[in-house]
C-alpha cells in the first residue's frame, strides 16, 4: 500500500471520526477507491465496508436526539458513502429506514411525505439484490400510500396511472413472497440435512465403539463358544452309545 493511499485511509478516517459529514469527505472517499490496482482496491474496499459499518452504527446512537433534519442528512451521507464503497446490503437498509423516518414525520411536516414512487423503487431493489423479505415489507408500505389521499392523483398521476401502479406493486409482492418462502424452505432442508448427517455420524460412531469392544473380547468369547460346541458334541456321542 502506497504512502498516499495510506494518508487518505488516515484522512478519511480522521474525518469520520470527528463526525464531518459533508462533500469533502466524500472527495476523499472516491480519491481513495481509484486504485488502479485491483487487489489493493478489492483490499481498501473491504477494510473500508467493516469500519464503515462499525462508525454508522455509532453514529446513529448518537444522533438519536437530533433533529429529523439532521438525521436524514446524515443517513443521505451514509448511504452516498455505503454506494460507493459498494456495500449494497448497508446503502438499502439505510435507505428503507429513512424512507421510514419521514413517514413518521410526515403527519406534521408535509414536506417529508413519502411517495409510493419511492417506496416502490426501493422495493424494487431489494427484489432484485434478493432482499425478499424486506422487499415484501416495502411493497405493502407502498400499497398503503397509494390507497392514501397522499398517493392517489397527484399532478403527475392520473386514476389510470395509479391502479396500474398498484396491480404491479401487487405483483412484485407475491413474487418477493414466493421467494421469501422458497428461501426458507431451502434454509429449512439444509437444517435438516445437517441434522440427518449428524444422526449418521453418530451412529457410525457408536458402531465403532461396539466394533472396537467387541474385538476387544473376541478371543475369550471364541474359546468359551468353543468348549461349549466341544462338551456339546461329547454329550451326543454318549448319548448314542
Amino acid at each position: 500500500m502506497s504512502n498516499e493511499v495510506s494518508r487518505q485511509i488516515s484522512l478519511f478516517s480522521t474525518q469520520m471520526q470527528n463526525r464531518i459529514f459533508g462533500d469533502g469527505t466524500i472527495a476523499i472517499l472516491e480519491s481513495l477507491l481509484a486504485s488502479k490496482d485491483v487487489k489493493s482496491s478489492l483490499e481498501i474496499r473491504s477494510a473500508l465496508k467493516e469500519f464503515m459499518r462499525h462508525e454508522s452504527l455509532s453514529i446513529i446512537r448518537e444522533i438519536t436526539e437530533k433533529s429529523v433534519e439532521n438525521k436524514l442528512l446524515i443517513a443521505d451521507f451514509l448511504i452516498r458513502a455505503f454506494v460507493l464503497i459498494g456495500d449494497v446490503e448497508s446503502c438499502l437498509a439505510l435507505r428503507y429506514e429513512a424512507l421510514l423516518l419521514r413517514d413518521e414525520k410526515a403527519s406534521s411536516d408535509t414536506r417529508l411525505e413519502v411517495s409510493y414512487h419511492e417506496w416502490l423503487t426501493l422495493a424494487e431493489q431489494l427484489f432484485d439484490n434478493g432482499f425478499y423479505s424486506a422487499a415484501t415489507k416495502t411493497c405493502e408500505r407502498a400499497l398503503l400510500c397509494i390507497q392514501m389521499d397522499n398517493g392517489i392523483c397527484t399532478e403527475d398521476d392520473d386514476c389510470f396511472n395509479c391502479e396500474h401502479a398498484f396491480e404491479n406493486i401487487k405483483r412484485l409482492k407475491d413474487a418477493a413472497i414466493i421467494l421469501a418462502a422458497s428461501q426458507t424452505g431451502t434454509n429449512r432442508v439444509q437444517v435438516q440435512a445437517s441434522e440427518y448427517m449428524k444422526k449418521k455420524i453418530n451412529q457410525q460412531l457408536k458402531q465403532q465403539e461396539s466394533i472396537c469392544t467387541e474385538t476387544y473380547s473376541s478371543g475369550s468369547t471364541l474359546f468359551r463358544n468353543g468348549i461349549k460346541r466341544r462338551n456339546l458334541r461329547k454329550l451326543q456321542e454318549h448319548q448314542c452309545l
